[in-house]
């Protein structure tokens, strides 16, 4: 056991996330969650695996993330205004549901909250969205919308669009809320 424990803390975790089973499998995920849920100071490595050239290593790397954030949401406090930043941009669906999600878990400032309500409010106004992304952003807009921090009307505004997907667990999310709101 210990050489594993040994072993592992020589790897990278750009080297953990880009092995293991299929590609569109978590693959050695957990190991870096234990593994930063022990350190906290290898935080930052796992961070900047987002930025790495493979696509799978990124939705490893965000799904962690968020696995943390979980765990400790204040940890990922100093993160959000880099998050918002590198990632309101991208088009990969693993990173956009991972940062829903986080930016449902995390205390944020008025500003941080308002970016990530603009961000959410551009990701649900096209019913052609990824489905996790849908479901994920509808989860967390409606967190803010019941903590009285994003509008009814436009809540519902958007929700209206998501009854339009192809997905159907996506139109019966939003019926759901939709229906809790009014």
């Amino acid at each position: 056991a210990n050489l594993v424990i040994i072993k592992t803390m020589q790897e990278s975790f750009v080297e953990m996330l880009s092995v293991g089973g299929k590609s569109n499998s978590l693959g050695r995920a957990g190991e870096v969650i234990d593994i930063v849920l022990r350190d906290r100071s290898r935080l930052d490595e796992l961070y900047q695996c987002l930025f790495d050239d493979d696509a799978w290593v990124r939705m490893r790397a965000a799904d962690s993330l968020e696995k943390v954030c979980r765990i400790h949401p204040e940890w990922l406090t100093p993160y959000i205004d880099r998050l918002s930043r590198d990632f309101a941009t991208s088009d990969q669906p693993s990173t956009q549901w991972h940062m829903a999600q986080i930016y449902g878990a995390v205390e944020l400032t008025t500003a941080q909250r308002e970016f990530a309500v603009r961000w959410l409010k551009k990701l649900l106004s096209s019913p052609s969205v990824d489905w996790i992304v849908a479901t994920n952003s509808m989860i967390t807009l409606m967190q803010f919308t019941r903590e009285s921090l994003f509008p009814k009307p436009e809540m519902i505004a958007l929700l209206d669009i998501q009854q339009q997907h192809k997905s159907a667990a996506v139109v019966k999310r939003a019926t759901k809320l939709r229906d809790e709101l009014l």
